[in-house]
């Protein structure tokens, strides 16, 4: 029997035969994926240059039975628009992409998030998108200064309403910090800190988010000298020295219900 175009056969560790299909298509050699038999290897070779010959094949062809993973249709039509073959399913805009997780479902991200997104593959658990980073698995939230604690719409919001577009300028961080939450008075903005023991206790109220931040830092301190076994985080204060964050912790006034529970 002729060998078919694409297909190459290989053998397992225990000497079960399976087939391999690839493509070369402007001097890049691209793998297909593995197939039990030939004649499916084959049918993926044939999709993959159909895919690649025909400018109007788009993802809305995609059809769940195919032969080809979706991820691999991503690839090669982004490949064949754009000139640039990526293993992860991007596709690239003039100012942005999309990487995509099935036809309806995908992210929006910066053209500055590329390379790392192409170099990064996004797995999905429990709802939580993640990459493996550094051995370890990192929320794509927290690329964007969103904390793994942070509530949508309180903590952070998308300006477009699209929670799927992760533009930067489509992210607006409301609280950065563990414990504070910013409200208006009298057309001023205020932020008020709180912190949970037995319940929310309101540390205080202060006129910029630093000093709030702080606040609850001081509060976690007195708790922890009291005994209080919780595993509080504290506010890390980028870019401020320790002797002007020393001043602020002394100088910072904290409600005396806090004293008052230690008390108890």
């Amino acid at each position: 029997m002729p060998k078919l175009p694409g297909v190459y056969t290989a053998k397992k560790k225990n000497g079960t035969v399976y087939y391999r299909s690839s493509i070369t298509y402007r001097a890049k050699h691209i793998s297909l994926g593995s197939y039990a038999s030939s004649e499916a290897a084959h049918g993926a070779y044939a999709l993959a240059n159909h895919i690649l010959q025909n400018a109007v094949v788009s993802l809305d062809h995609y059809d769940e039975a195919s032969v080809l993973l979706f991820e691999k249709w991503v690839c090669l039509i982004n490949f064949r628009d754009n000139g640039i073959y990526f293993a992860n399913p991007i596709y690239i805009r003039p100012s942005f992409f999309y990487y995509y997780f099935s036809p309806a479902h995908f992210f929006i991200f910066d053209k500055d998030d590329l390379f790392y997104y192409s170099n990064h593959k996004i797995s999905c658990r429990g709802g939580h998108y993640f990459v493996a980073d550094y051995g370890m698995q990192m929320n794509i939230m927290n690329r964007y200064g969103i904390k793994n604690y942070a509530v949508l719409n309180k903590d952070y919001r998308f300006i477009n309403g699209n929670t799927n577009d992760f533009r930067y300028e489509n992210i607006e961080i409301l609280n950065a910090f563990h414990g504070v939450s910013s409200f208006l008075r009298n057309g001023k903005r205020f932020y008020r800190t709180r912190i949970h023991v037995k319940g929310n206790y309101t540390v205080g109220v202060y006129p910029t988010e630093t000093e709030a931040a702080i606040a609850y830092n001081k509060a976690v301190d007195l708790l922890k000298k009291a005994g209080v076994d919780k595993a509080y985080t504290p506010n890390y204060m980028e870019g401020m020295s320790p002797a002007a964050y020393a001043d602020l912790y002394t100088a910072i006034q904290i409600s005396p219900k806090i004293e008052h529970y230690l008390s108890e």
